[in-house]
């Protein structure tokens, strides 16, 4: 026997994981859609035990997890050794405005001491510092563009 629309059915849900839906629309005598009773969610119908199941089964579960877990879940490219540090060179303070080299270390304000692994282009230098690495601006010139010192009048 066929259920009709606003019926309830058990349907998983891949948002939240819950089995108890209402039936929303049908094609023929086929269930399309279904709305979640207890997130609201509406979602293509997928009765319990089917192949459909263990998949939206395994996105609710990763759903209740933070961000960060769910970041550190994903497969990481595995990261490269922190590079040498040679104490002969004396840590310098951070300035977008200076030049630096790979090897040099700097002292930055929020990341701490560093060294520079690479020079990634005009402007830009990879540094390793001990929580991770970050990309950072070197060399920045001061901006050319003046402003106006008084404004031109308007032809009214």
């Amino acid at each position: 026997m066929s259920e009709p629309v606003t019926a309830d059915i058990e349907s998983l849900c891949a948002k939240c994981g819950d089995v108890w839906h209402v039936v929303v629309a049908k094609v023929g005598e086929k269930i399309a859609k279904v709305q979640c009773k207890q997130c609201g969610a509406v979602h293509r119908h997928r009765p319990p035990g089917s192949a459909a199941t263990a998949t939206a089964t395994a996105a609710a579960a990763t759903r209740g997890r933070p961000a960060a877990a769910r970041k550190k879940a994903a497969a990481a490219p595995p990261s490269a050794p922190a590079p040498t540090i040679d104490p002969a060179r004396p840590t310098r303070p951070y300035a977008p405005g200076d030049s630096f080299v790979v090897g040099d270390q700097l002292s930055h304000p929020s990341f701490g001491t560093g060294v520079v692994e690479s020079l990634l282009g005009p402007g830009k230098m990879q540094v390793y510092f001990p929580g991770g690495r970050r990309v950072l601006a070197q060399a920045r010139t001061a901006p050319t563009l003046e402003r106006p010192t008084t404004w031109p009048a308007r032809d009214e």
